[in-house]
């Protein structure tokens, strides 16, 4: 039941929208179509940071990665990290995070190569020696994480159009207020476990119940 729920806000609201359509949702081709990055990562963790003098410490949990073109051609790689809570709330990855989060987790992480989203979006070249290391980051959502997903896209792109029934394009509303088609992307799905209560944030094993390929 949880993969299915941690489908993401999209996925759910398409279902809301085209109850009786009898196409099955698009899924990532099972061959290649187009360039994948390379990507590793690792376990989410969790952090405490005094973010200010005279402030309470904030919790934080971040995802470090590295990312690599292997490729014949150069692609821009702007990431996108999402975390699906266990209430169904979508938060994004680095939104209004401190400076000082980043330089904690570096210490942490024994590695001043890493970097923010902010930083490391743009073009990645060709080749295994011009891999990058990054980290995304979200103030803890809840002292008690069980079930959460992590949706990672801009590692690939393979994308679709989505259609109705009828094969019509679904449309979406742009920040302008304009209607424009709306994209599936190849997205990875993390989905987690962590067992255990808010008594020993932190602490408790996080387990990677499944891994997979998605259209989001």
């Amino acid at each position: 039941m949880f993969s299915t729920i941690a489908r993401s806000f999209v996925f759910i609201l398409i279902l809301a929208l085209f109850p009786t359509s009898s196409q099955a949702f698009p899924q990532p081709s099972a061959y290649p179509i187009s360039w994948d990055f390379k990507f590793e990562y690792q376990t989410p963790k969790r952090v405490v940071v005094r973010t200010a003098p005279g402030r309470e410490p904030e919790a934080f949990w971040y995802v470090t990665f590295t990312v690599a073109n292997l490729s014949r051609a150069e692609h821009h790689f702007l990431p996108r990290f999402e975390m699906l809570t266990n209430d169904g709330e979508v938060i994004r990855s680095d939104s209004n995070i401190p400076l000082g989060v980043l330089e904690t987790i570096r210490i942490k992480e024994h590695n001043a190569r890493l970097e923010g989203l902010n930083d490391i979006a743009g073009v990645l070249r060709v080749g295994e020696d011009q891999a990058r290391d990054g980290v995304a980051i979200w103030r803890e959502p809840h002292p008690k994480m069980g079930r959460f997903s992590i949706f990672v896209a801009g590692l690939s792109g393979e994308a679709v159009i989505l259609k109705d029934d009828k094969g019509n394009p679904v449309e979406k509303t742009n920040p302008e207020g304009k209607k424009e088609p709306l994209v599936l992307w190849k997205t990875l799905e993390l989905d987690y476990l962590m067992p255990g209560d808010e008594k020993n944030p932190g602490n408790d094993v996080i387990e990677l119940v499944e891994q997979k390929w998605i259209m989001r």
